[in-house]
């Protein structure tokens, strides 16, 4: 499988490190590379990349723009994945509800920038639990404090509802399948079930609607807060 990959970036040597961890992986192609928000979104356009690597904070527009505009023009296909410094941690929140299908932090291994873009570029999302944990904590002001939506509710099967507050925990797949005490592929089963029912394309995604409907609450997951278990791709 090619990957074609697009990397926005103001910072000329972030560019270049990013750069050169993706060349080294034989199915990944570097296809443009950009300084400011607008500038990435003129290149995506012109070669369509799979995945965008995006800085939040450059100039002309912001990598939050730049990832709604990519995300949302019906002509492109591409995936947006946020690159970040935890000084930056007010825009992950805004990156997540523009489009983007996760975020990577700037002192990442390549080891794992590889793996970010492989699994985001097959159309899955990696959502660990150290990441939702960090936007429990930063950002629970932010979120809803409204009761649950009763419709939401509604749709949902007792299971549908015990797997859906556990994915909010950030708690992988196997993890959820211990403490429910059912099986691995039944989990995988409820998840994708949940994906097509509210139309988000990943559990990331998932969890930023079950936070926004009141679905589940920061601080009752900030008072019982999930075991670390390793991302789980969706």
């Amino acid at each position: 499988m090619s990957i074609s990959v697009l990397i926005a970036d103001d910072q000329p040597l972030m560019r270049s490190a990013l750069a050169s961890c993706l060349r080294a992986a034989p199915e990944i192609t570097v296809v443009g590379e950009a300084a400011t928000g607008a500038k990435a979104v003129e290149l995506a356009l012109r070669h369509r990349p799979d995945v965008a690597l995006v800085d939040v904070r450059m100039p002309v527009m912001d990598g939050v723009e730049a990832t709604r505009r990519m995300v949302r023009d019906d002509r492109l296909h591409t995936r947006v994945i946020v690159v970040t410094s935890f000084e930056l941690d007010e825009y992950i929140v805004a990156s997540l509800r523009a489009g983007a299908s996760g975020f990577l932090l700037k002192d990442a291994t390549a080891e794992e920038i590889v793996h970010a873009v492989r699994v985001v570029a097959a159309g899955q999302a990696i959502l660990a639990p150290a990441v939702t944990r960090t936007l429990l904590e930063r950002f629970a002001p932010l979120l809803p404090a409204a009761p649950a939506s009763p419709d939401l509710t509604a749709q949902l099967t007792p299971r549908q509802r015990d797997v859906l507050r556990l994915v909010a925990r950030g708690m992988g797949n196997a993890a959820i399948a211990e403490a429910l005490r059912i099986a691995e592929s039944s989990v995988k089963t409820h998840v994708a079930h949940l994906l097509a029912r509210f139309d988000v394309q990943d559990r990331v995604h998932l969890v930023i609607m079950a936070y926004e409907a009141g679905f589940v609450r920061p601080a009752a997951l900030l008072a019982d807060a999930a075991p670390e278990t390793p991302a789980t791709p969706v």
